[in-house]
């Protein structure tokens, strides 16, 4: 008996000191204050630092506090939104594309893995961040979508207020095809202006291109030429205005030339490439901040440590 009671107050003891240890950890009881109340859902202290170190090492760039609590915000918003539209990736997708951001890195998911762990971040950060990702392109993609439609004037203003001037100068690309009813020359006065009431009579007559086609390909004394495509830098001001206020599928208004009286049908107009670009980035944003405005979101302080 007298040399088993040291053993046992040894081992108690040591049970002892370790539970001192680990109750002691002051930097996890802090880890886990929550900051703000999201939708009901905590933003602690550990979410805040772990964001941190994720953005830092995608940035280089060390965050400000109040942005990493607001993208944590806003992730949180967008996730229980989507849910409402029967948005909700599974763990398999998750970790599907957790394996793919891996192979574009050229490394196993289990090295990623390590990778984030030997920075101090856990998967599961990086995890609840591509989870964000993959319901906010569902969203913008699907059916909520419509219910944040984004106008030319949203996107404009968004693209200026982040300083994007090239937004303000998009270029086009026009499909068109010129149209003239051929006046002879030498016919006098009264000749031209008969064509040029003729012309806007038929321009209420064109909604498509398809109906342009029909009526100046068999109307005497009237041609419509084949469809090219010219983009902003390649037409004149004049003609550029025309075309931005005509309704596709129309016509502009008629013009006395050399030929005749002169109409363009415009069949198509769309952004060129570097502009469609911008404008899908200004559009994102601008659809994220409707998003934020269209949910009533607090984030607001906890009144003590959870």
């Amino acid at each position: 008996m007298t040399t088993t009671f040291p053993y046992r107050h040894s081992i108690l003891l040591l049970v002892c000191a370790t539970s001192l240890i680990l109750i002691g950890g002051v930097p996890a009881s802090h880890a886990q204050t929550v900051v703000c109340m999201v939708n009901g859902e905590p933003i602690t202290e550990y979410d805040i630092e772990q964001r941190s170190k994720l953005d830092f090492i995608s940035t280089h760039k060390q965050p400000a506090r109040q942005d990493v609590i607001n993208e944590l915000t806003d992730e949180k918003v967008k996730i229980k939104e989507a849910k409402k539209f029967g948005v909700d990736p599974s763990s398999s997708d998750i970790e599907q594309s957790y394996a793919a951001m891996s192979t574009r890195m050229r490394i196993t998911p289990e090295q990623l893995t390590k990778s984030l762990e030997g920075q101090g971040i856990r998967p599961d950060t990086l995890k609840a961040r591509i989870k964000a990702d993959m319901v906010w392109t569902s969203l913008v993609r699907g059916r909520y979508k419509e219910s944040l439609q984004v106008g030319e004037k949203d996107v404009a203003e968004v693209a200026k207020s982040e300083g994007d001037e090239a937004q303000q100068g998009e270029a086009f690309e026009y499909k068109m095809q010129p149209i003239v009813l051929i006046v002879p020359r030498g016919s006098p006065p009264a000749a031209i202006e008969a064509r040029q009431k003729e012309a806007e009579a038929l321009r209420g007559r064109v909604q498509t291109c398809e109906d342009a086609n029909a009526l100046f390909k068999s109307m005497q004394n009237a041609a419509i030429r084949d469809s090219v495509t010219k983009t902003s830098a390649d037409i004149p001001q004049v003609l550029r205005e025309l075309l931005d206020k005509t309704p596709i599928g129309h016509l502009t208004p008629p013009e006395v030339t050399k030929q005749g009286v002169e109409m363009v049908a415009l069949c198509a107009r769309k952004p060129t490439t570097s502009t469609r670009r911008r404008r899908k980035k200004s559009a994102t944003r601008c659809l994220s901040r409707n998003m934020r405005r269209s949910r009533n979101r607090t984030c607001r302080k906890s009144a003590e440590p959870r």
